[in-house]
């Protein structure tokens, strides 16, 4: 595979707890095949770069409206609407928001960038922590993820993926293979359930998660369900679920991850519409261990628990 020296970004988050173990430095990619209609990140789904623009950090001055072109940006009651697709100078645009409210949603970044924003949390990975890929899926972007997972693995930073799935084996085995730990989503077993809420089916993810869970890469790989009320969240998904896993791989590694209420925040910056109207509160720890305990019954023996 050809190195691949540049990437697209859309955050790191440092002094994560969460992902792989330790203290850990998560790099989020743009692009994501799925469409996931409960994403947590919304604005790590399309692979384009895009203007957004933050409510919270705008004071009203109309200066990025009155300077627009295009009508790239337009003052409405509820403060500021931006049309992507208009011909604007961006860049301009956002140099003269005085408060940094008109800004990209993302970044792109060399392999040598990005490897030194990594190594000032290097004390954190000398102690059980590490870098973690997520997004997005960085699967949408193989040679650069590769290429950052190699470095990595050449300084001895201990690393981790969060995958979808949703990729040509060849391209998923390429860039799994170089990662410590593997995230694999699991989220829906009915194919027009997953077609509905994910915009994919789901035959090529299962079809990878058999050879990722078949192979050597199995003993490295934790699958994940996140619970969203009233589709994931079902007796039926997760049985379904349990059952396959434990078929493919009895002493597979699995996590349900309990509803994230914050997404909701995001879409208005991306201007689409969140699943739920009203959204509905994370599940209690009796909730939790319900779910827990169904999933053991039909075959779960190695059960990751929040």
């Amino acid at each position: 595979m050809r190195r691949c020296e540049t990437g697209r970004i859309f955050d790191v988050r440092r002094f994560s707890t969460r992902d792989g173990g330790g203290i850990r430095t998560t790099v989020f990619f743009k692009g994501c095949p799925l469409r996931c209609a409960w994403c947590h990140n919304p604005e790590g789904i399309s692979l384009q770069r895009r203007p957004v623009w933050f409510s919270g950090r705008c004071i009203g001055c109309g200066d990025c409206a009155s300077s627009a072109r295009d009508g790239g940006v337009r003052a409405t009651g509820n403060g500021m609407t931006l049309d992507p697709r208009a011909r604007e100078d961006w860049d301009a645009l956002m140099d003269g928001c005085p408060t940094g409210a008109l800004r990209w949603d993302s970044r792109d970044v060399t392999a040598d960038e990005l490897m030194v924003e990594l190594r000032r949390d290097a004390a954190f990975f000398a102690h059980g922590g590490g870098v973690t890929l997520s997004g997005g899926d960085p699967l949408m972007q193989p040679d650069f993820a590769r290429e950052i997972l190699l470095r990595c693995r050449a300084e001895g930073i201990h690393t981790a993926v969060e995958t979808e799935l949703e990729a040509a084996w060849p391209v998923a085995e390429a860039v799994l293979e170089c990662a410590d730990l593997i995230f694999a989503d699991l989220k829906l077993m009915d194919p027009a359930m997953h077609r509905r809420y994910t915009g994919a089916d789901n035959a090529r993810i299962l079809e990878n998660l058999r050879r990722l869970l078949g192979g050597e890469l199995g003993a490295r790989t934790v699958v994940r369900t996140p619970l969203i009320p009233g589709v994931t969240a079902t007796q039926e998904n997760l049985a379904a679920i349990a059952i396959f896993l434990a078929e493919v791989r009895p002493e597979a590694c699995y996590e349900l991850l309990n509803y994230n209420p914050l997404a909701a925040a995001k879409y208005p910056l991306v201007g689409r519409r969140y699943l739920f109207e009203e959204n509905p509160p994370r599940y209690t720890n009796v909730q939790m261990e319900d779910f827990r305990a169904l999933v053991r019954r039909c075959g779960i023996r190695n059960l990751i628990c929040e």
